[in-house]
């Protein structure tokens, strides 16, 4: 067959063969739509929710003041030295070109030993210091009052400055710039107001076993005072220092009805010599070092005589003491005395264990938050009994929580020196 027969054969044979109809694609329903697909194209890789200009520029300003208090806070001591302050007033001018003021009588020296009593210091930092170079020289200045205490790490070691050798031992005395022991070996204290407690615990070193129990329980913050007649006394100071106590040297002094009532050896007596006296009294004070003052022990009649107590009060103003008051005779002459011969004076104001039963001394050191609070301050004193031990630690704990401050009893003494 021709090819052009061919073609013509093939093209019937297509027309008559039928091809299914295409169908239109129907409409996507939404019940058939993939669940959180909107119908527009979907960028598989992109961000599921995508940051907002204003929300990207609040995280950064968030990072920058995270990365800024951390900063601060890794910074050594930020923003906590305090600029020291500098003083200087007419005042203070006139009172050092007074000079020094007479010394009050005293007990007499001992052979080679100086005399001299208490006087005003002036201060005068080099001209080329900062404190100088501000003002021109002879200047006050002033700083922190809790700064002159003792570092507590090194507490139990003297002040080479504050201490004079004798051949009984070693003595208070002022350091050649004008520190006292009063103020070198003092506890620091907040300084802040409200109702403050001393509690002065006596009769350390009596009893070897009792004063160990003292200061395995007592807080720091509690006076200890330690006997003159004690034994193994430097090392039981020495532990006392460390655990941050403050400490003061109790005197034996002549009660009524000596010999029969006696306070111990070398007790300072009114019919005995001024050099006598002078003697017993620094046996007393060469027993141990590091204390702030001194307290009676007994004295009922010795503190009511003013021929023996003014060189008395003379040699403490002299050596840079504290002189503590048991607050048992009310005529004592402490008070006058510490006034004219410029020596920091305290007196107790009640005493804890005159029954030594736990309730009681509870209900005595309650007097004496109830004092404190009506006059801002109290002192109360007591000796190492065990109960009286037990009753203060705890009852020291609780008064803390309500607001009562336990401070040292230096940081409660009156000082002429200060004014």
């Amino acid at each position: 067959m021709p090819a052009g027969q061919r073609r013509a054969v093939a093209g019937r044979h297509l027309a008559r063969m039928r091809f299914p109809p295409v169908k239109k694609p129907l409409p996507e329903k939404d019940i058939d739509r993939p669940l959180g697909l909107d119908g527009r194209r979907q960028d598989r890789h992109g961000p599921r929710f995508p940051l907002r200009r204003g929300q990207l520029a609040m995280m950064l300003c968030g990072l920058a003041v995270v990365g800024a208090s951390a900063a601060i806070a890794l910074r050594e001591s930020p923003f906590r030295t305090p600029p020291q302050v500098v003083v200087s007033t007419p005042a203070t001018a006139t009172a050092a070109a007074e000079g020094p003021r007479e010394a009050p009588a005293a007990y007499p020296p001992r052979d080679g030993a100086g005399g001299g009593g208490p006087s005003i210091i002036r201060v005068e930092p080099p001209a080329d210091s900062p404190a100088g170079a501000a003002a021109g020289g002879g200047v006050i200045v002033v700083r922190d009052p809790s700064a002159l205490g003792q570092d507590l790490r090194v507490a139990h070691l003297p002040d080479r400055a504050l201490i004079e050798d004798t051949g009984i031992g070693p003595l208070p005395m002022r350091a050649a710039d004008g520190r006292r022991p009063f103020d070198v070996y003092a506890r620091p204290w907040s300084g802040t107001r409200g109702a403050k407690v001393a509690i002065v615990i006596g009769g350390l070193g009596v009893s070897q076993t009792g004063t160990q129990a003292a200061l395995a329980t007592l807080p720091p913050e509690v006076t200890l005072a330690f006997a003159s007649g004690g034994n193994s006394l430097d090392r039981w100071m020495q532990a006392a220092r460390r655990q941050g106590h403050e400490i003061v040297m109790q005197v034996p002094l002549e009660p009524f009805d000596y010999p029969q009532v006696d306070p111990g050896r070398n007790t300072l007596t009114v019919d005995a010599a001024p050099a006598e006296n002078r003697d017993r009294l620094h046996w007393a004070l060469s027993r141990i070092t590091n204390y702030t003052g001194v307290m009676n022990y007994m004295g009922g009649r010795f503190v009511t005589d003013e021929a023996a107590m003014a060189p008395f009060f003379a040699e403490l103003g002299q050596r840079g003491l504290m002189y503590l008051d048991d607050g048992s005779s009310a005529k004592s002459l402490a008070p006058e005395m510490a006034l004219r011969q410029r020596v920091p004076y305290a007196a107790a104001d009640l005493a804890i264990d005159g029954e030594r039963d736990r309730g009681a001394i509870l209900k005595r050191l309650d007097d004496a938050e109830r004092a404190a609070r009506a006059s801002g301050q109290a002192i109360a004193i007591g000796s190492a009994f065990d109960v009286t031990v037990d009753a203060v630690a705890r009852w020291v704990g609780e008064a803390k929580q309500r607001g009562i401050e336990i401070v040292p009893v230096s940081a409660l003494a009156r000082d002429p020196e200060r004014g």
